[in-house]
């Protein structure tokens, strides 16, 4: 099956209250992913709201994200210059150059980025490095990580040097359904 043009998504968290919906566009230019994800962490009220704009080969070109974290306001930008130049706030940030995704520390809906872009046969595995924002500091951090495929709805995701593991289900979309301790879809 194709995946579709535009989907959304709503998940629970499972590994405190919340939830997050997601919504992934397509445009002339590429793909935009659009969310908002409402948690409680450490006792305080979070609010975060992402938009993500990618190029036709899925290939990350901005960030934004916006909300707050107790009372305390969030605001992240960056974009990408060229191939792999980012900018972070507007300052050229180097530990992340010559990352391809980005990575919302704190939302499932980012693992589709690579899932869409590798478009990995059942059995292929590859390594990306991803531009990681960290939860709750929101800097960058570059991450090393592997997927590989297991099924048609499934892949076997990897991190930090193999220190974090997760077997994700997907849907047609790309769109992880199961993150394990993590999230998962509410069903329609």
């Amino acid at each position: 099956m194709m995946p579709a043009n535009s989907a959304a998504v709503l998940w629970r968290r499972v590994d405190r209250p919340g939830h997050e919906s997601t919504r992934l566009s397509a445009f002339e230019e590429g793909w935009e992913l659009v969310g908002t994800s409402v948690f409680a962490h450490e006792g305080e009220p979070c609010c975060l709201s992402y938009r993500i704009a990618c190029d036709r080969e899925w290939r990350t070109r901005s960030v934004e994200v916006d909300g707050w974290l107790g009372t305390e306001a969030v605001r992240v930008k960056a974009r990408v210059e060229g191939e792999s130049l980012w900018r972070a706030g507007g300052v050229e940030d180097a530990g992340i150059a010559g990352c391809v995704d980005v990575d919302l520390n704190f939302s499932p809906s980012t693992n589709l980025l690579p899932i869409r872009r590798l478009n990995l046969q059942v059995g292929e595995e590859k390594d990306v490095r991803a531009a990681w924002l960290r939860f709750p500091s929101f800097r960058f951090e570059p991450l090393e990580q592997s997927y590989r495929r297991i099924s048609l709805d499934r892949y076997q995701y990897r991190s930090a040097g193999g220190r974090f593991e997760a077997e994700l289900d997907v849907d047609e979309n790309g769109f992880v359904t199961r993150y394990p301790g993590f999230a998962e879809v509410v069903p329609r």
